[in-house]
């Protein structure tokens, strides 16, 4: 069998860490209860977020809601494409695929998209039956910061987001050295130096922005429309001749309506972030 080197390896691991943290979600949903719905006044300081938030008279109450109608649902869809963006590592996971052929590829991606829709569901939605309306962007400041299980978990998630940096750095390197230095041979001193820049620019992005919705809902806003509806309907339109397929045929049409609906969803999530971030919005809790 192939060997399936770092690549696997991160993913292995990063797999491990993230159901160690639905895990540790759903386990302490048993053990909280519904945790807003407490009065703990003689340990308020240890209190979670969330029985400080009760305190404070933000939500006395422990009911779901289906729907949400607020500010906060311009980050909702944005952040779920961003989730499921993962085109930069097909080609890398194909390559180290034991006799690797289309169908098995597609078999990959289907039991990792599924996979990861189970885990994310899973935890969003433990995570909220918790917290209900006061849950935050980041759910682990919800909890408390003294609980050894939670800091168990904070350190799986580092080490998961930090065996991924490898794996996304590697397509963005290569992208950028193909785009600034094309047809020059492989140089290590510019190796070092693109992967350098990028992880600088990383950590100024980390430092100077203040929550990681902000992050994911920009990104989830330009890459994923980008990735998912914009360029593969560009490619399309541009490889496919039109002695082959006419441009008023209708793959064509359909090709450039999927283009037009990414544009619009870039341009409509965000128009409601900026709007967010000028009104203030962005910065309270929700859902």
């Amino acid at each position: 069998m192939k060997h399936l080197g770092y690549l696997g390896y991160t993913s292995g691991l990063s797999l491990t860490c993230m159901l160690f943290f639905l895990v540790s979600v759903i386990y302490k949903k048993f053990q909280l209860g519904c945790a807003i719905g407490r009065n703990e006044t003689a340990m308020e300081s240890e209190a979670p977020v969330g029985l400080q938030l009760h305190n404070q008279g933000l939500n006395s109450s422990c009911e779901a809601q289906m729907f949400t109608v607020d500010s906060q649902m311009s980050y909702t869809v944005p952040i779920m494409a961003f989730a499921f963006v993962c085109h930069p590592e097909v080609l890398p996971i194909y390559t180290e695929l034991c006799r690797p052929s289309k169908r098995r590829m597609q078999a990959v991606a289907n039991v990792s998209i599924g996979a990861m829709f189970c885990m994310y569901g899973l935890t969003a939605t433990f995570g909220y039956l918790t917290f209900y309306s006061n849950v935050e962007a980041e759910m682990l400041h919800m909890y408390s910061q003294k609980d050894p299980l939670i800091l168990c978990v904070r350190l799986a998630v580092l080490l998961a987001v930090t065996l991924t940096v490898p794996v996304v750095l590697f397509p963005i390197r290569r992208a950028l050295q193909q785009l600034l230095f094309p047809g020059k041979a492989f140089s290590w001193p510019r190796h070092v130096a693109i992967a350098l820049i990028l992880l600088v620019l990383v950590n100024v992005l980390v430092i100077c922005v203040p929550t990681i919705q902000d992050i994911f809902g920009v990104i989830g806003s330009t890459s994923a429309p980008s990735l998912i509806f914009i360029l593969p309907s560009i490619f399309y339109l541009r490889i496919v001749p039109s002695e082959v397929e006419p441009f008023l045929s209708w793959p064509k049409i359909q090709a450039l309506c999927f283009g037009v609906l990414g544009v619009l969803f870039m341009a409509v999530s965000l128009g409601f972030m900026f709007a967010n971030w000028a009104t203030g919005q962005s910065r309270l809790s929700g859902h």
